[in-house]
């Protein structure tokens, strides 16, 4: 039987760790400079090297070189033998299977024997978050007070289930996720080893696909080379159900059309081919993620083929950040409901119905290739010529233009900036707050989007849209808003209900 890659690339000496260098130097300076402690904790996501790491220092603290600088060298008696699993002083617990009292007073009891071989016994116990109350109590006076010869290490993927009076007795080290470039990396140099074929952008979506894992993303290669062939991204998307599928794509045009049947179309089409429910919703959260990113000016982390990434630009200038953030909460909850045994599809089902019937998903006209120019919003005839006659709220004084006539424009003027798609989401997302002065305002919910708006380049762009469409020159300011409804021509702005509504009220009802 052969030996899987994750195991067979396991690192064997310090320099072969990825990314933790911050863990990796501490550890060989404790060793180079015989300050190495009784007892770890390591913590971290799973798969980022800590039961590997916690080997290493079991070879290293039993090497027999002569320098402690180069320990382990991977060469000696011991160090051979940890690698080949038959070092009797390193032991091993999944605290998984081993959680009672009883398991950890046996591990007491023997603790006090002498090592078989090397200088320490290592006892790496692993998900020891697992472990019970009573476990927990049994170990603490072995941690605080060990023999001279047992090092612990602990190994655990949620540390906050770890008791203080356990933390305060280890010394205490945090694995962090790899970033997608390290793993990428080591991918590569396994590729090249192992003499497989395979594609860079496959690769990405391997380290992506392992949310920071070495672990995972060396399987997740392995798996790919028993194909047999190539790894391309097509494959890879296909193995690892990252593709994004017409049924996506005609799911997210239902949503902006507001057609339930065409939606429930798509949904029934797919399940009836054999597609798993709980995988399409995954896949709908990963393309609205997508979305998301490209509205975001991140298009570059967005794994998309070229025909599916044009159609992705063009569904993320037509939806505003709010409602795809919307959206996503909804197919998450259908793609991790657990009620669904006796009929598959009704997550899928209720997660459209929920999405189409919000008032937030309300379409958006696809902008066209070679629109027309629009033509300028008719301006009412400017009002009687009283210098005492107050105008009505929200109303430009010098263009007799007022925000209700900019608010029903303003899709097109989103339309206008369609070269700048990230601009066109940025329109879509904000609010219209006020007109006065010939001043238009738009809040927007955060400093980030403000800040994203509010460069020369973006003015300079809106203002042009608004005199395309308008046919008007507006100055434009941007504020950080709560507000849950744009300003209102029949509000004044300086009233008790303007400020109620910039500072998060809505109106539910009005009377004559």
């Amino acid at each position: 039987m052969s030996q899987t890659l994750y195991r067979k690339w396991r690192p064997r000496q310090w320099e072969e760790v990825v990314a933790q260098q911050h863990i990796v130097q501490t550890l060989r300076n404790a060793v180079a400079g015989g300050r190495v402690a009784h007892a770890y904790l390591f913590a971290g996501p799973r798969g980022t090297g800590k039961t590997t790491v916690a080997r290493l220092l079991a070879k290293a603290v039993n090497c027999l070189d002569p320098d402690p600088a180069r320990r382990p060298c991977d060469k000696c008696d011991y160090c051979v033998a940890a690698n080949e699993g038959r070092f009797l002083d390193l032991i091993e617990i999944d605290a998984a299977s081993q959680t009672g009292v009883d398991d950890v007073r046996d591990l007491r009891d023997k603790i006090n024997f002498t090592p078989n071989q090397g200088k320490y016994k290592i006892y790496i116990i692993d998900e020891v978050h697992m472990f019970s109350n009573n476990a927990f109590n049994a170990l603490l006076k072995t941690l605080e007070e060990p023999p001279p010869h047992a090092i612990f290490v602990l190994a655990t993927t949620e540390i906050h289930k770890i008791p203080p009076t356990v933390l305060s007795r280890c010394q205490r080290h945090e694995f962090r996720r790899l970033p997608v470039d390290a793993i990428v990396a080591q991918l590569q140099k396994i590729v090249g080893e192992e003499n497989l074929q395979a594609e860079p952008e496959a690769l990405t979506l391997i380290a992506r696909q392992s949310a920071g894992g070495m672990r995972d993303a060396i399987s997740l290669l392995d798996q790919l080379a028993s194909a047999g062939q190539a790894i391309t991204l097509d494959l890879t998307q296909a193995v690892l159900g990252t593709a994004t599928s017409q049924t996506v794509l005609a799911l997210v045009e239902a949503l902006l059309n507001r057609n339930p049947a065409a939606g429930m179309d798509a949904i029934h089409t797919a399940l009836d081919s054999g597609a798993d429910p709980r995988l399409l919703a995954r896949q709908m959260v990963d393309y609205l993620r997508a979305l998301l990113l490209i509205q975001m000016g991140n298009a570059s982390q967005v794994d998309l083929s070229a025909d599916v990434r044009a159609r992705a630009e063009t569904h993320a200038a037509r939806l505003s950040s709010a409602e795809v953030l919307r959206i996503i909460k909804i197919f998450n909850t259908a793609a991790s409901d657990p009620r669904s045994g006796w009929q598959p599809s009704l997550p899928l089902e209720l997660a459209l119905a929920e999405a189409i019937e919000s008032p937030a998903a309300a379409p958006v006209p696809a902008p066209s290739a070679p629109a027309k120019k629009a033509a300028p919003v008719e301006k009412p005839a400017p009002p009687p010529a009283k210098a005492e006659t107050p105008l009505p709220a929200g109303e430009s004084a010098e263009l007799g233009l007022t925000l209700g006539q900019v608010t029903k424009a303003w899709k097109q003027v989103g339309a206008a900036v369609r070269n700048n798609m990230s601009l066109g989401a940025l329109l879509n997302s904000s609010k219209l707050l006020e007109l006065k002065n010939n001043t238009l305002v738009l809040g927007f919910a955060s400093d980030i989007l403000r800040n994203k708006a509010d460069t020369p380049e973006q003015v300079e762009a809106i203002r042009k849209a608004i005199h395309e469409v308008l046919g008007v020159d507006l100055t434009v300011k941007f504020v950080v808003s709560n507000a849950k409804q744009t300003a209102r021509t029949d509000v004044k702005p300086d009233g008790m209900v303007a400020a109620a509504l910039k500072n998060g009220g809505e109106i539910v009802d009005t009377q004559e």
